[in-house]
């Protein structure tokens, strides 16, 4: 193939998520930020309708938000444990929320919206990757739980967090865990 990448090939066989808290600081700046959204949008869009947006949360917010998330937690009935972990996923450089917001169409479904978004999410960790800063997609109270979305990341109500990626300097590079069984999850027609 004349349009064969080694380099990317070598990339996508060897990614690895970098957990939040085997990152350090610094993130990336304004600047590298802007590259790396650019670069994430590059996704299937289907109809060119951009269901999706981001919220950038940089450390002054994040560092707010924290004790906010931990009485959510607890005031939604979880334990000291679960608050605290939720508290401490705010311990990133930046989070990028990735919000999945859809748009209104004859001819796209809201599915292929959602899959677009997630898309992104996955764009955005690669390029953060592939740019030598470590990056992670995860979820949580903070992106699941819609109350607190939209009082702390300003989501309206037919949103929804598709990811919050967490992105920072890497630190020691993360063990590599279990992958699936390609031939397991296959089935061939031919």
């Amino acid at each position: 193939m004349d349009h064969r990448n080694d380099a990317a090939l070598q990339f996508l066989a060897t990614r690895r998520s970098h957990p939040p808290k085997m990152m350090t600081g610094p993130g990336p700046d304004p600047d590298q930020l802007a590259d790396l959204l650019t670069l994430a949008a590059r996704v299937p869009d289907h109809g060119k309708l951009e269901p999706w947006r981001f919220v950038v949360l940089g450390r002054q917010t994040l560092e707010a938000m924290a004790p906010r998330l931990r009485d959510a937690v607890l005031a939604a009935g979880q334990d000291q444990a679960a608050a605290d972990k939720a508290a401490s996923a705010m311990a990133s450089p930046v989070i990028v929320a990735v919000v999945f917001s859809p748009v209104d169409s004859p001819k796209v479904p809201e599915w292929e919206q959602v899959l677009s978004t997630g898309a992104l999410c996955l764009g955005l960790v690669n390029a953060a990757l592939a740019s030598g800063w470590g990056a992670a997609w995860l979820t949580g109270f903070a992106a699941l739980d819609q109350s607190f979305s939209q009082a702390h990341l300003g989501i309206a109500a037919h949103e929804r967090v598709a990811g919050l990626i967490h992105i920072g300097t890497r630190g020691a590079q993360p063990p590599e865990r279990p992958r699936p069984d390609i031939a397991a999850k296959t089935e061939w027609r031919p």
